[in-house]
């Protein structure tokens, strides 16, 4: 199962002093959480300025720097608050050359064309799936069958409602036939329940300050690494001879 470190998202130092920003502190934050069990990365490159961007000019040097230094694959997002013209975006993207991939919100106006951007310069996608619909989105968009993953993203609720959630988004995936690997993650008060739910289905999973800045135990965590470290010790846990 793989687990993937979300390294920022939209936070910024003022909600957490840890939270990475500049491509050094991405490459040195990724590293932390690769040793820690993270076998992948995610990450919203910033300019300098610190204003998220989807500049090739900053996406792809930013890639560089921490995949040279993490050695992992390195996805980015696309996300329509950063460039809300649908074919402006689809534009910036289709200039990347280095992300491994990079995540698509099917909520999005344009996220189809984005979609066609991403592959026809051969970066992977991450279909994001919020609900039922965004899954039959994937499955008229005509792409399910050549994403990376498709991931399972619940971003409201808590406990076993926003688990059920997960697994309703799950069974309009099998309704679908979209057969691509699956992650399932939570943000905020959805985070842990969604990806003790994951390893335990088998499904891979993240964690990272994107979606929460707390533990298990719901103390806060001092670095991107505790996180990836505590997810890693319940994925062992979990699939643990005997385990339940």
């Amino acid at each position: 199962m793989l687990l993937q470190a979300c390294l920022n998202g939209a936070r910024n130092v003022v909600e957490h002093p840890a939270v990475p920003v500049t491509a050094e502190q991405l490459a040195a934050d990724g590293a932390a959480c690769v040793r820690a069990g993270a076998g992948a990365l995610h990450l919203h490159p910033r300019d300098g300025a610190g204003r998220e961007s989807l500049d090739a000019a900053v996406v792809d040097p930013v890639v560089c720097v921490v995949r040279a230094a993490c050695g992992v694959p390195v996805g980015v997002a696309t996300g329509a608050w950063v460039e809300p013209d649908p074919e402006r975006r689809a534009e910036l993207v289709s200039r990347w050359t280095k992300p491994d991939f990079a995540s698509v919100n099917l909520s999005e106006a344009g996220a189809v064309e984005v979609m066609e951007a991403l592959l026809a310069a051969n970066i992977g996608v991450e279909a994001g799936v919020w609900s039922v619909e965004d899954a039959e989105r994937l499955a008229r968009s005509g792409l399910a069958a050549r994403v990376t993953r498709v991931l399972v993203e619940v971003l409201e609720g808590s406990g076993s409602p926003a688990a059920a959630t997960a697994r309703r988004i799950d069974a309009a995936l099998d309704r679908l036939a979209i057969t691509a690997d699956r992650l399932h993650h939570g943000e905020r008060e959805a985070t842990w329940p969604v990806l003790r739910q994951a390893l335990v289905l088998g499904r891979d999973t993240r964690i990272g300050f994107e979606d929460t800045p707390v533990l298990p135990d719901d103390t806060f965590a001092q670095s991107n690494a505790e996180l990836v470290a505590a997810a890693a010790a319940l994925r062992d846990e979990l699939t643990a001879p005997g385990a339940r």
